[in-house]
C-alpha cells in the first residue's frame, strides 16, 4: 500500500477512536477523579506497551531520549491530565472541539521554532478549519450556559502539549519506529503516574464496587485503544506525513465526539452540522497538493 492512502487510512482510523475518548473519559470520572483516571491510563498503557513493544526500546540511542522524554511529556503525560480536569466543567464534544486548535499550533510552532515550511493554501485551510471551530465552541456556549467554560483552559494547554509533541517527533525522532517513540515515552511515565495515583490517596481510600469496576473497565479501554493502540498509529503517520497533515485529525475528531455527546443526551443543533461540513472542508485545503 502506497504511504499517502496509508496515511489517510489512519487518519480516519484516528480519528473514530479518539473521537470516541472522550465520552468514555467522562464516563470514567463517575468513579474516578481526574488526577486517578490520568494515572491509570498511563499505567495501563505502559503495561500494554512493554508487554509488546518492550524489546523496541534498545532502538533508541542515547541522543534520542531527551526527544523520547518531552514527547512523553507534552504529549501523553499533560493531556492525560488536563483532558479529565476539562471534562469535569465542559461537554466532552466541547472538549473534542477545543482539540482542533491543534494543526493552528503546529504550523506556529513549526514554522518559529523547528524551521517547518507551510504553503499559503495550506494556511487557509487551517483559518476554514479554525473558523468552523469557532462557530462550535460559541454554539456550544450558547446551548450550554450552565457549564464553566473556565475549564476549557485544560484543553488548550493539552493541544499545545500536542503542537510541540508533533514537531519533536518530525524533526529529532522521524527516522526511529513509532512503536520504540510510545513504548520509550511511557517507560518514562510509570514513576510519575505512581507518584500521581499515591497522592490522590487512591491506596487508602479505594473502595470496589459497580461504579468503580465499570469506570476501571472504561480506563482499561481508553488505555488500549485510545492511548497504546492511537498513539502508535499518531506516531506512524506523523513520519508518514507532514506535522500538518497529522495535526488535522483533530479537525476529524469532533464530529464523531458530537455525535457521541448526542447519544449521551449533549445538546446538539443543525448549525454544529454546518460547522463540521466547514472544518472538513478547511482539512481538504490544508491537505491539498499545488
Amino acid at each position: 500500500m502506497r504511504d499517502n492512502q496509508l496515511r489517510w487510512i489512519i487518519l480516519v482510523i484516528l480519528s473514530l477512536i479518539w473521537g470516541s475518548s472522550f465520552i468514555l473519559i467522562k464516563k470514567a470520572l463517575q468513579g474516578f477523579t481526574p488526577f486517578q483516571v490520568g494515572a491509570f491510563r498511563i499505567l495501563i498503557t505502559a503495561f500494554l506497551l512493554l508487554v509488546v513493544g518492550g524489546q523496541s526500546i534498545k532502538k533508541i540511542n542515547k541522543t534520542q531520549w531527551k526527544y523520547v522524554f518531552w514527547t512523553a511529556i507534552l504529549g501523553s503525560f499533560i493531556p492525560a491530565f488536563a483532558y479529565a480536569i476539562a471534562l469535569k466543567g465542559i461537554d466532552s464534544s466541547v472538549a473534542s472541539v477545543l482539540n482542533s486548535l491543534l494543526p493552528l499550533f503546529t504550523i506556529i510552532f513549526g514554522a518559529l521554532l523547528f524551521g517547518f515550511a507551510f504553503r499559503r493554501i495550506q494556511l487557509m485551510g487551517i483559518v476554514i478549519g479554525f473558523i468552523g471551530t469557532g462557530i462550535l465552541i460559541f454554539k456550544g456556549a450558547e446551548l450550554n450556559p450552565e457549564q464553566n467554560y473556565w475549564y476549557a483552559i485544560f484543553a488548550i494547554t493539552s493541544t499545545l502539549g500536542y503542537s510541540f509533541n508533533v514537531n519533536i517527533i518530525k524533526k529529532h525522532l522521524n527516522e526511529l519506529d513509532a512503536l520504540s517513540i510510545t513504548t520509550g515515552n511511557f517507560l518514562i511515565l510509570i514513576l510519575p503516574a505512581l507518584i500521581v495515583l499515591y497522592f490522590t490517596n487512591f491506596f487508602t481510600d479505594f473502595e470496589l464496587n459497580e461504579i468503580t469496576k465499570r469506570s476501571l473497565g472504561i480506563v482499561a479501554v481508553l488505555a488500549l485503544f485510545c492511548t497504546a493502540i492511537a498513539k502508535v498509529l499518531y506516531n506512524k503517520l506523523i513520519q508518514l506525513s507532514s506535522p500538518v497533515f497529522s495535526s488535522s485529525v483533530t479537525y476529524l475528531i469532533p464530529i464523531v465526539a458530537i455525535m457521541w455527546g448526542f447519544l449521551d443526551g449533549e445538546k446538539f443543533e443543525v448549525s454544529q452540522f454546518v460547522a463540521a461540513s466547514i472544518i472538513l472542508g478547511g482539512v481538504y485545503l490544508a491537505n491539498k497538493r499545488e
